[in-house]
């Protein structure tokens, strides 16, 4: 074994420059499949960041404008949403998906916050305490939420966001809580502060729903709604009653069942499943990506080890004349292969991990607003080591198949012709 680790040692020596050439090429690929599987996971732990808490098992429901005449009634009706529609999602016909339902009033027109002689244009909407339930992604800095008994006396209490929290006082935001900021016209008392997912967010308040009907007259209107669901785990499921469900508000809003400008529905749950279908692409082609990348370090092990086969013709011919057999000289080959695949492949399996540790360290928790939207970027850039070494185990197979083919080209060299070659 010493005999045959001197003899690749003499060879390397002999080719430096090739070899270091090759085993660069060799140490690059592994390196980038490393890197690449790094990002990818990145980017995993970047899409669970920002929907780590989102109620995956909620939809999303608005009013639409009919597309089909139906009933008498001539397209390009306005569906309006009222209060029956509630009861509509409460009532026994949907009881055996739908859990909380909760209702969003929105005001025509941004209000005026004001305390402090500070003044923020913001959204307004009234909601009950059931949004919580259904939207419970929503992180509270200070106090609380709307809660029920704030809807049953029709309380005059506002939750802002974070955002405006910032703009209307000049100390810590969470001292809001509990003072009476000026809301147009009339006083309503902080009782919470949300913290702002994006800067539209952020610059959204919210009041009782029946207080938002009291004050701004709107009788049984309602815009829009959210709804918790349970027992719809596929995404077949999930077509199926999203198809029930329109086809039956429809008909309350004397629509075509199958019409699907109506009502729009906005399904978190389907929406997830996309989202990890997009995940699991992006993996599939960083790895297709990156194992390209270590095929031309390959080929050009193949290559080198093709051009010391040739080189060493005369030599093998002279081992074969003395009584060498064939599986020496193959032996050889192979082995020399693999040391510079598993020595090239180990160093860049081990720069390419580091890399990955830096791209956490550097990347990892940072928040940036793109387009107003909050993005905090994944804390995991790192790549397990059974991944890499499986890695790197699958380069020295093919590296040791790369050099297969010079070997037994070496160990067919017939000893006359051989010791003729120049």
């Amino acid at each position: 074994m010493h005999d045959l680790f001197t003899e690749i040692w003499v060879s390397i020596r002999r080719n430096r420059l090739r070899t270091c050439l090759t085993g660069f090429a060799v140490a690059w690929g592994i390196f980038m499949l490393i890197v690449l599987l790094g990002a990818g996971n990145g980017l995993k732990s970047t899409n669970e960041a920002n929907t780590r808490g989102l109620d995956l098992n909620s939809i999303q429901v608005w009013p639409g404008e009919t597309s089909k005449p139906y009933d008498g009634l001539e397209r390009g009706r306005i569906i309006e949403f009222s209060d029956k529609d509630i009861r509509l999602s409460k009532s026994e016909t949907f009881a055996d998906h739908i859990d909380d339902v909760a209702p969003i009033l929105q005001a025509e027109q941004s209000v005026t916050l004001a305390y402090g002689g500070r003044h923020v244009s913001a959204g307004l909407n009234g909601v009950t305490s059931d949004l919580e339930k259904v939207e419970s992604a929503r992180e509270m800095t200070a106090g609380r939420f709307i809660n029920r008994y704030d809807d049953e006396q029709k309380r005059k209490v506002i939750v802002i966001g974070s955002n405006t929290a910032r703009l209307l006082s000049e100390e810590e935001p969470e001292s809001l809580v509990g003072k009476e900021i000026k809301v147009n016209n009339y006083l309503c008392k902080v009782v919470g502060i949300y913290k702002a997912r994006s800067a539209m967010m952020g610059h959204t308040a919210y009041i009782p729903y029946d207080t938002m009907k009291s004050i701004y007259a709107k009788g049984e209107k309602m815009d829009y709604f959210y709804f918790s669901f349970h027992g719809l785990e596929t995404e077949k499921e999930n077509e199926a009653f999203e198809q029930r469900f329109t086809n039956i508000f429809n008909r309350a809003h004397r629509a075509a069942p199958d019409d699907n400008s109506a009502i729009y529905l906005w399904n978190n749950f389907t929406t997830g499943l996309q989202v990890n279908k997009a995940m699991k692409i992006t993996d599939i082609a960083l790895w297709i990506v990156g194992l390209f990348t270590l095929l031309s370090g390959i080929v050009g092990v193949s290559n080198i080890m093709l051009i010391s086969v040739k080189e060493r013709t005369h030599e093998f011919g002279i081992r074969k004349a003395i009584g060498a057999k064939p599986w020496s000289i193959t032996r050889l080959i192979l082995s020399e292969s693999v040391v510079i695949t598993a020595v090239s492949g180990y160093i860049g399996m081990f720069l390419g991990m580091i890399a990955c540790e830096v791209m956490t360290l550097k990347l990892g928790g940072q928040t940036k607003s793109v387009m107003g939207v909050q993005i905090t970027s994944g804390s995991d850039y790192s790549v397990g080591l059974d991944v890499a070494l499986e890695a790197t185990l699958v380069l020295i197979v093919a590296g040791t198949l790369a050099g297969l083919i010079p070997a037994l080209r070496a160990a067919k060299v017939r000893p006359i012709e051989a010791l003729r070659a120049e």
